[in-house]
């Protein structure tokens, strides 16, 4: 299964893409999102992990051009967001923004890496 990773952070593309190598998964990763739509159109990917805030063009703009274009329309996208505060249950907040935006689902970043790739597993059956 092929995964892309759109981030602006070099750091957490390094540690993620390892993550998700380790755990079976190819990946190839972006650091814009116009280089992340270019990417897309390339190689086709499984899932599309984006970051929402990112300089430029963010994840939302680059959601909507994912949408427009026939050639990656169809790209199951899952927003990375830091937003929502761990001790509060405002997962309800995130899950809105996400469906109303055009991703399949979100994942927050303050999970440890082995939840996070428990969830890439669980979205990619889905």
């Amino acid at each position: 299964m092929q995964i892309l990773i759109i981030d602006d952070n070099k750091d957490f593309l390094e540690i993620f893409s390892m993550k998700l190598t380790q755990a079976g998964f190819e990946v190839a990763t972006a650091n814009s999102g116009a280089e992340g739509i270019e990417a897309a159109k390339k190689i086709h990917p499984d899932l599309i992990l984006l970051d929402v805030e990112m300089p430029v063009m963010n994840g939302l703009e680059t959601l909507a051009k994912l949408k427009a274009d026939s050639a990656t329309s169809a790209f199951k996208v899952v927003f990375l967001t830091n937003y929502g505060e761990p001790s509060k249950d405002t997962t309800w907040i995130d899950e809105k923004f996400a469906r109303e935006a055009g991703a399949a689902d979100y994942i927050k970043k303050s999970e440890d890496l082995d939840q996070i790739v428990t969830e890439v597993k669980r979205l990619l059956k889905t």
